[in-house]
Order: C-alpha cells, then structure tokens, then sequence
C-alpha cells in the first residue's frame, strides 16, 4: 500500500507565498513522475504541475513564472512552491504520484488534498 500525505496549505493575502510538501510512504519501489493538481469549488480538477524522476518539469500556463515544482527522491517527496498567489488560486490541492510497488504495477495514487485560500 501506498499513501501520500501533503501538508502546508492554509489562508493568505493575495500576493503572498505558500509552499506545499508531500511526502509518499508504503510498498515503494521506484516512483516515476509526481504532480500537483487543483480542484476549486464548482470547476474540474486541473494540472498545476508535473515533475519526472529526472527533475523535468512541466506547467499550467496559469501558474508559470509563480510556482516552483521541485522533489526530493530521497525522500520520495514533491513540493510546490506558490509566490505572487491570486485569489483564483483558491482550490483543494491534490499530490499525484505515478509509484512503482515492490509488488505489483505501476500505479496512479493521490492524497487526500489540501485547501489553499487566497484572499483578496
């Protein structure tokens, strides 16, 4: 079993920085890409970013320029730094992670999110 759990959401001004952590535990072999997705009230799940084993990275053009993807596989964790936050930022935020178990296939797990609200 798999879990992710991600920490560091929470209430700012707009203009202001938080930074997000997730952090994989369990049957982990190797883990492949990891991502942060966001979901707010009424609208779909939408990619935020992505990031490859090997540190490639990829984003939303909403959030280019202000948020910085990085992962530490020591840790089997991904982090999201957010600079300049809007309130169109406010979501729940989803860690995503593509993992490899010493069992099994390759599979897609997710935590459990974590809300971020910009205020204006």
């Amino acid at each position: 079993q798999v879990q992710l759990v991600e920490s560091g959401g929470g209430l700012v001004q707009a203009g202001g920085s938080l930074r997000l952590s997730c952090a994989a535990s369990g049957s982990i072999f190797r883990i492949n890409d990891m991502g942060w997705y966001r979901q707010a009230p009424g609208k779909q799940r939408e990619l935020v970013a992505t990031i490859t084993s090997g540190g490639t990275t990829n984003y939303a053009d909403s959030v280019k320029g202000r948020f910085t993807i990085s992962r530490d596989n020591t840790k089997n964790a991904v982090f999201l730094q957010m600079n300049s936050l809007k309130p169109e930022d406010t979501a729940v935020y989803y860690c995503n992670a593509m993992v490899r178990p010493w069992s099994g296939r390759v599979g897609d797990y997710w935590g459990q999110g974590t809300q971020v609200t910009v205020s204006s």
